[in-house]
């Protein structure tokens, strides 16, 4: 079956690091433009990063430019978020999604917390 899987969430403090991944079975995620997308409590969903088929080009909201890369491993059928300097405003669900395919994971936690 076709299914994606966010990994990585957990609490971290404020100016911290953390690497997300989602990994993609059934089939391949190469073949479409990645993105992960965030929801805060008491927010709206907002895309966070994309990641184009090209493993190259590459988006991201302005209020993570410079503080987040987005990646993929096509090898192990995989992308990434690194996050870095990490705020408290970035606490929230994360979401994978393969675009084209309309294929969500179902998130993993993020909390900034001293």
């Amino acid at each position: 079956q076709v299914q994606i899987l966010e990994s990585g969430g957990t609490m971290v403090q404020p100016g911290g690091s953390l690497r997300l991944s989602c990994r993609a079975s059934g089939f391949a995620s190469s073949s479409y433009a990645m993105s992960w997308y965030r929801q805060a409590p008491g927010k709206e969903r907002e895309l966070v990063a994309t990641i184009f088929p090209d493993g190259t080009s590459t988006n991201y909201i302005d209020s993570v430019k410079g503080r987040f890369t987005i990646s993929r491993d096509n090898d192990k059928n995989t992308v990434y978020l690194q996050m870095s300097s990490l705020k408290l405003e970035d606490t929230a669900v994360y979401y994978c999604v393969a675009r084209s395919r309309g294929l969500w994971g179902h998130g993993t936690q993020v909390t900034v917390s001293s």
